[in-house]
């Protein structure tokens, strides 16, 4: 039974695979591309009760001084065929995936999506993402022809237009009416977007799925991805897991919903976090100290510094101080990353200071900065830590990344779900078949948007 006056905890995983999360020297972890590594994970998830499974996306393989970044896994397949095979092989759980709309189309997006709604009985999620790099550009040969200041625009539109093309089709529309010999109704799909970066007009071939509408996740972090997450997602990632910094970015993002005529409970906000457990808490920080060490090598801490400084550092220390030498500010020496891309001359002398304050090394410096793991302790230290945190509003949830593959949720789900089952404040079995059920989230009304198949001139001028 949920707690009276208590927050439900919402939780999700993510298979890790963009960032050096994963411990792949770990004999334990097992292929980042096999199905079966999808699946094990997937099911786990499932058998957890957790919202849904995510797979991020990367659209060029990361650079390091003009060589592939080998700290990133590479070679994921691509996100939505993985996650239409996931959906023959679980019953409940969410299909979340990030696409790029940048380097694609909303037709073609919006059908991908819709047909995954369908084959999962209303179980998908989009992350709607942008590219901010000429770089990623060069894979489609686009490189450089938006700037970053109009990707939330066209993002927007992008999002519009989907959302237009899924509602082409009402719900009633396939009729299969072998009396009347209509199998739809004559004006099923047809639509006519325009603005300023579309301009499309045709039939949509896919109708309504069970959701309506896919859910809507976005992960912004400006004040323009917030706006934009709270004018039009259902679900915004955040990479605030302290707690002070989280309960800020809480009530912004909640606090802009009301202009959009929204509610608090239609966007629920989940961090990104990592959960070690073991059968105390002492066991748990001794094996969390290892697991982060793992993460965060010799190799590692002197690519992040690079990053930060725009210069090749392979001759220092990693267990030695900073360098003393500045950062050249227009160098880049890791491409495709969005984290040192801007500002890495206050990063650099932020670091410096804490790097003295502390006295840190290098590496202890980037072990420092790259945050450590979220959640560390036994079951009831992890459950009360999760629950703690959602009740204080620093969150509705979390997204779980564990830095094994595939086994990497069992701990979670095995020993500290249960203990939030017993609080009150996390589910015992699914009460709804589709991710919006999970989420608490209304099916989306069929609607007609205003000016659809009309010109924008607002936007065209």
């Amino acid at each position: 039974m949920p707690a009276a006056g208590k927050k439900q905890v919402h939780l999700a995983a993510q298979l890790p695979a963009i960032h050096n999360v994963t411990v792949w020297s770990d004999p334990r972890s097992k292929s980042q591309i096999a199905i079966d590594s999808f699946i094990r994970l997937a099911q786990a998830a499932e058998r957890g009760k957790f919202d849904f499974f995510f797979l991020a996306e990367g659209l060029r393989l990361r650079e390091h001084k003009g060589q592939v970044y080998d700290l990133d896994v590479v070679g994921r397949p691509e996100n939505l065929t993985v996650l239409s095979a996931l959906a023959a092989v679980t019953t409940r759980l969410g299909l979340a995936a990030t696409v790029n709309t940048t380097f694609n189309e909303p037709y073609e997006v919006a059908r991908r999506l819709a047909t995954l709604d369908h084959l999962s009985d209303g179980r998908t999620a989009w992350n709607v993402v942008t590219s901010f790099d000429a770089f990623t550009g060069e894979n489609f040969r686009r490189g450089g022809f938006l700037p970053e200041t109009d990707r939330y625009a066209r993002a927007a539109e992008f999002l519009r237009i989907a959302r237009a093309l899924w509602d082409s089709w009402a719900d009633g529309d396939v009729r299969a009416d072998a009396e009347a010999g209509e199998f739809v109704r004559p004006a099923a799909g047809r639509f006519t977007e325009r603005g300023r970066h579309f301009d499309v007009s045709g039939r949509f071939t896919t109708p309504r799925g069970p959701q309506g509408h896919p859910v809507i996740i976005q992960s912004g972090e400006s004040g323009e991805g917030r706006e934009f997450a709270a004018s039009d997602a259902d679900v915004i990632f955040s990479k605030y897991n302290r707690l002070d910094q989280a309960r800020a970015f809480y009530r912004d993002v909640k606090g802009r919903l009301a202009r959009y005529g929204r509610a608090p409970d239609d966007l629920k906000i989940v961090p990104t976090a990592t959960a070690v457990v073991a059968d105390t808490d002492e066991e748990a920080a001794a094996y969390a100290d290892e697991i982060t060490r793992a993460q965060v090598g010799p190799q590692t801490a002197i690519a992040h510094l690079e990053a930060v400084w725009g210069r090749d550092l392979s001759a220092y220390d990693p267990d030695g101080p900073l360098p003393a030498i500045d950062p050249e500010p227009d160098s880049l020496v890791l491409k495709g990353h969005s984290v040192f891309r801007k500002g890495r001359g206050e990063t650099a002398r932020q670091w410096r200071k804490l790097a003295a304050e502390r006295g840190l090394s290098i590496r202890e410096l980037v072990i420092e900065v790259s945050g450590g793991q979220t959640f560390v302790g036994s079951p009831s230290t992890v459950a009360d830590a999760i629950d703690h945190f959602v009740q204080s509003d620093g969150a509705d949830g979390f997204v779980l990344v564990p830095h094994l593959t595939p086994g990497g949720l069992d701990d979670v789900v095995d020993r500290v779900v249960p203990l939030l089952q017993e609080k009150g404040v996390f589910r015992t079995e699914y009460t709804g078949t589709t991710l919006r059920d999970h989420l608490g989230l209304s099916r989306p009304p069929h609607a007609t948007y205003p000016g659809r198949g009309q010109k924008d001139e607002k936007e065209a001028s």
